[in-house]
């Protein structure tokens, strides 16, 4: 290789030492300003549907659990300290719903409870998941009812 080649040779290889030195904190740093804009990252939020048990852990967890059967359902069986917002008002009644805990909505099966955590999503509410399998998984694990108002 002749002396051009290898000084233009040097030139490139410290041309790309530099752009790299320059380009992966620039990366970083566009990275950590994106994380800033959006702090709920995927890793921070529940998933859209959790199992009986997951939920369960929530449960004891103190975490706010949302009803959304009819009253009547309700007293026929519920989890412990949930509160009961029937699906049909739950638009007019976000207000009662907290958005600094994570938020369960369960249902007798979960159909309706896969509605009412999307209702919330689109309200603004970010920590919000459905228990797949509703009240009638909860009891065929023999997790903890309450029977009435």
């Amino acid at each position: 290789m002749n002396k051009e080649k290898k000084q233009n040779l040097k030139k490139s290889n410290r041309l790309v030492k530099n752009l790299v030195i320059i380009i992966i904190p620039l990366l970083l740093l566009v990275i950590f300003f994106l994380a800033l804009q959006n702090p709920t990252t995927p890793a921070l939020t529940l998933s859209k549907e959790i199992s009986v048990d997951e939920a369960y852990h929530l449960f004891q967890n103190d975490e706010f659990i949302l009803d959304v059967r009819q009253p009547e359902e309700y007293e026929a069986g519920h989890i412990p300290g949930s509160v009961l917002i029937p699906l049909d008002i739950l638009e007019s009644r976000l207000s009662e719903i907290p958005k600094d805990n994570e938020v369960v909505v369960v249902c007798r099966s979960g159909n309706r409870s896969a509605t009412g955590r999307d209702i919330l999503l689109n309200a603004g509410f970010t920590n919000v998941t459905s228990m797949a399998g509703g009240m009638n998984q909860w009891i065929n694990k023999a997790y903890e009812i309450v029977v009435g108002p």
